[in-house]
């Protein structure tokens, strides 16, 4: 057996209906559509959600909230996950993605104050917690703002 010389089984393949091609191909004339209406005009369907006229659901509902598009996002790192960098490194964006402690870094890293710092560290980023401050600086190390 080779690839080259492989076919589908009988049967397996159909032709596809030739609409409109006269009356004896079983499908002339009105193409099986049937008299008038709307389903017989060609586009004659209506989109998802329509309702018959009736306001539609996503229309009769009421909007809600408000969505900032100019909004900072931070990337949000805890203390205790840098941890994982050794004493007296410096750790930023980039040493935070290269460590995958971090996935994308959006406007910037954002460090919380969760969690134990043992090791000093110059940690530099956007934003820190008061918190975050604190144990970086009462395990030695320091916390640059960018």
């Amino acid at each position: 057996m080779e690839l080259s010389k492989l076919t589908p089984p009988r049967g397996a393949r159909k032709a596809r209906r030739r609409l409109g091609r006269g009356k004896g191909s079983g499908d002339g004339r009105k193409c099986g559509k049937g008299d008038k209406g709307q389903r017989s005009r060609s586009g004659g369907t209506k989109g998802p959600g329509f309702e018959g006229g009736q306001m539609p659901l996503a229309r009769r509902l009421p909007k809600r909230g408000f969505f900032n598009r100019f909004a900072t996002a931070y990337a949000e790192v805890n203390v205790g996950r840098l941890e994982a960098f050794e004493a007296n490194s410096v750790v930023d964006a980039e040493a935070l993605k290269a460590a995958g402690v971090v996935k994308r870094v959006r406007d910037g890293v954002a460090v919380l104050g969760q969690g134990e710092l043992t090791r000093p560290l110059t940690v530099r980023a956007k934003r820190f917690t008061k918190t975050a401050i604190a144990k970086i600086e009462a395990a030695g190390g320091k916390a640059e703002r960018i």
